[in-house]
């Protein structure tokens, strides 16, 4: 275990994977409710879509933004989709 998720557990890739689950899930609600589809296919779509990836990256600083937020990302990219 690093040194940093020893001091704080909430640094631990553990807590995080589930913190990250538990985003992708709230997204997913929001997203079967704007689209009027399954929670489950939302998840799919969403698993599938380039913000997602971009959510896992650490880099690019997603993670940090909102669930409404996120979920705006994911129409836009829908509407916008980059070949």
């Amino acid at each position: 275990m690093e040194q940093n998720a020893l001091s704080d557990p909430a640094k631990g890739t553990v807590i995080q994977e589930i913190i990250l689950s538990n985003q992708i899930g709230a997204i997913s609600v929001e997203l079967a409710r704007r689209l009027n589809i399954e929670p489950i296919r939302a998840l799919e779509l969403f698993y599938e879509s380039k913000t997602c990836a971009n959510l896992h990256n650490h880099e690019t600083g997603l993670y940090l933004y909102g669930d409404l937020y996120l979920a705006d990302e994911f129409m836009l990219e829908c509407a916008h989709p980059v070949s």
